[in-house]
């Protein structure tokens, strides 16, 4: 099970801790090592990104950010964290429960985990979904500018 801590981190999987904001690559990436292969990725704005496969999920994750805009502040160490179901898995639960205030997110219809957040969802989180179940949670350490 993952559990979105959204102020912390991402509680990882039995025994293998959390993935908190704020630590640096290397201990983020051995951390999700404990329960899955690292993958580096890319993601703009960031010094380092990575990714990993988990029971029909995959996590993201970046760092040591920077907006050269001056639009955010400078994040180091973990800013983001992101977890996506697989495209062959949205037509009913995920196998591995993704949990924010002992809710499977993926685990119920979108509608239902709606109703169930009425109380409102962090402004560093976001859901998004195009079917009956939700496919992806992110959250980061700064809130997510409303989109215009």
């Amino acid at each position: 099970m993952f559990e979105l801590l959204p102020e912390v981190g991402l509680r990882l999987p039995g025994r293998a801790g959390t993935l908190r904001f704020g630590m640096d690559e290397r201990t983020a990436q051995w951390a999700v090592a404990t329960v899955a292969d690292v993958r580096d990725g890319w993601v703009c704005g960031a010094r380092w990104a990575f990714s990993a496969q988990y029971q029909g999920l995959t996590l993201d994750a970046y760092g040591d950010t920077t907006d050269r805009h001056g639009r955010h502040p400078d994040a180091p160490g973990v800013a983001g964290i992101a977890l996506t179901r697989g495209p062959f898995t949205l037509t009913g639960p995920s196998a591995c429960p993704v949990v924010l205030r002992g809710i499977d997110l993926f685990g119920y219809p979108a509608a239902e985990v709606s109703d169930a957040l009425s109380e409102g969802l962090p402004p560093t989180l976001r859901l998004s979904g195009d079917g009956l179940y939700l496919t992806a949670v992110s959250f980061h350490t700064e809130p997510i500018p409303v989109e215009s």
